[in-house]
């Protein structure tokens, strides 16, 4: 397969975000464009003239795990701060300035974390129109002892000295503080601050622009060759197949799998959605019997995963070898799915993702991945701007494997049609309370167990379904959504009473981390 022609996204202006391996990298990333500016994370040790060729009218320096002054540390090119780009640093990127630049960093005395009382002493430049006395959020065990010569100390706490930092001649700010962090609610402030009054912004970064730029780019990439598209039904695919469409037209065909793994309707949706409203050229393929063949026996999830990512490619590379002249291959893979699958070299595999890695290479397919540095909240926006219906636009997140990795143990089409009619119950029920578009996910597992019960005078032995309902900006972290007690109720009474094979419901109020969204 090769890989994608377009890694970057066009934009009239951008800013940089050096990542040093920070668990909150991607949050800066989300800030700066919600500032209506467009941001790429690139790793730490980016060479210089790459960076410098992007043009960038701001670097941020992202947080990090590792002390600076540990032998192997990450650091940058000290050229950069020669480079007349303003610069800002956020907590290992901060104590990091500090270090390159003559400043002092110790093991702190006492380690912050959390909430924390901030002393503003510069009212200037980053933090221009905030409060002398603000809270904000803290994370860190290293501390900047004694900023470098040139710098100005403008913000500390009770233990941190040199809580921010400026030498506003070079136009270098950092601050220990996580600023992108929802804990910290003025941090929005700081990078505006940043982005308009440092770097001097527009704010060209909408979804109406990044339309019209990704579909020129699409026509100039592409040209008057064939793009073929594998959809979900899920909203990242559709805004994928709209975009292109919008671009090429006739030149796209979509095709899509029913592996008898989706939710209620979900093919007669898709179908119709897609070919009645959009009018694409759609494939479309009912595989159920032969998905359900494939993973018989198989218990192990990372086994499932497998197995049906490879009879999906094999369906997939049949249809598509009946389309003659395709040379592109769409696909709607995201930034988080991206960074997840260890997109950067100071990233982290956490598991694997059906988009990123691409079809075998015997295909020799080009990829288009339009939305490869868009966040979820991004692809939505893009979704309203191009007209799509709200149902498409707002569907939850649904994983690529379908309903086989929420059904612990082997997948039969008993537990497909116990789990089908009890997710079907929960969404209807979060919907009719307002809250579907509130919150991240909302579904239903089916674990691997029975229990004992009673319905009516006779014992039952059947099995328990689990309600599992977060919220999330982007699925790199998330929290059990507190439903309110009645809503519980009912869905619990509903499932028990109207699906057979069901005597139990439990709520699953764990966060992400330390679990994970999807059970399996």
């Amino acid at each position: 397969m090769s890989p994608s022609t377009a890694t970057h996204l066009p934009s009239d202006e951008l800013v940089i975000v050096l990542d040093f391996g920070g668990q909150y990298s991607q949050l800066i990333a989300r800030r700066v464009r919600e500032c209506q500016v467009f941001c790429e994370m690139v790793p730490c040790d980016t060479p210089m003239g790459e960076i410098l060729a992007k043009n960038p009218i701001g670097i941020i320096f992202s947080g990090g795990p590792n002390s600076v002054y540990e032998p192997d540390a990450p650091t940058v090119d000290m050229a950069i701060f020669d480079a007349g780009i303003p610069i800002l640093g956020i907590c290992y990127g901060h104590q990091l300035i500090a270090k390159l630049n003559g400043g002092s960093v110790v093991s702190a005395t006492n380690a912050e974390y959390g909430k924390t009382h901030i002393d503003i002493l510069g009212g200037k430049d980053l933090f221009a129109g905030l409060n002398k006395d603000l809270i904000g959020w803290m994370s860190h065990s290293d501390t900047v002892e004694v900023a470098p010569p040139g710098f100005d100390v403008t913000a500390k706490t009770t233990v941190t000295p040199v809580a921010g930092m400026a030498d506003h001649a070079r136009r270098i700010y950092s601050t220990q503080i996580h600023v992108e962090v929802a804990h910290t609610p003025w941090g929005t402030d700081v990078f505006r601050n940043f982005l308009y009054n440092i770097c001097g912004a527009k704010g060209l970064w909408t979804m109406g622009s990044f339309i019209d730029k990704t579909v020129a780019a699409i026509r100039e990439q592409v040209g008057d060759k064939k793009v073929i598209c594998g959809l979900s039904g899920g909203v990242d695919s559709v805004v994928v197949a709209a975009l292109i469409h919008k671009a090429i037209g006739a030149q796209l065909t979509c095709i899509f799998v029913n592996t008898g793994l989706l939710r209620m309707d979900e093919g007669t949706q898709v179908k119709r959605n897609l070919g009645e409203h959009l009018n694409i050229n759609l494939v479309y393929a009912d595989e159920k019997e032969r998905f359900l063949d494939r993973l018989k026996g198989i218990s192990d999830p990372e086994l499932k995963r497998k197995t049906i990512g490879k009879e999906f490619i094999e369906v997939f590379d049949e249809i598509a070898a009946t389309i003659d002249g395709a040379e592109y291959l769409a696909q709607g893979t995201l930034y988080s799915d991206v960074v997840e699958s260890g997109g950067t070299k100071k990233g982290h595999l956490i598991k694997s993702h059906h988009n990123v890695g691409g079809l075998p290479e015997h295909m020799k397919l080009k990829l288009v991945e339009p939305l490869r540095l868009l966040f979820k909240d991004e692809v939505r926006k893009v979704g309203e701007e191009l007209g799509l219906p709200s149902e498409m636009v707002w569907r939850q997140p649904f994983p690529g494997p379908g309903l086989a990795i929420r059904i612990l143990g082997e997948v039969t089409l008993e537990k497909l049609t116990i789990l089908r009619h009890a997710d079907s119950i929960i969404v209807e029920e979060i919907k009719k309370a307002g809250m579907y578009r509130k919150v991240w996910q909302s579904f239903g597992v089916l674990p691997d167990v029975k229990s004992v019960g009673v319905s009516g005078d006779f014992r039952t032995y059947a099995y328990p379904v689990v309600l599992r309902c977060v919220s999330s900006d982007d699925a790199m972290t998330a929290s059990a959504v507190h439903l309110p007690w009645e809503l519980l109720e009912r869905i619990s009474s509903r499932i028990v009473g109207e699906v057979e094979g069901v005597n139990r419901v439990v709520y699953d109020l764990t966060s992400k981390p330390p679990g994970t969204i999807e059970w399996e």
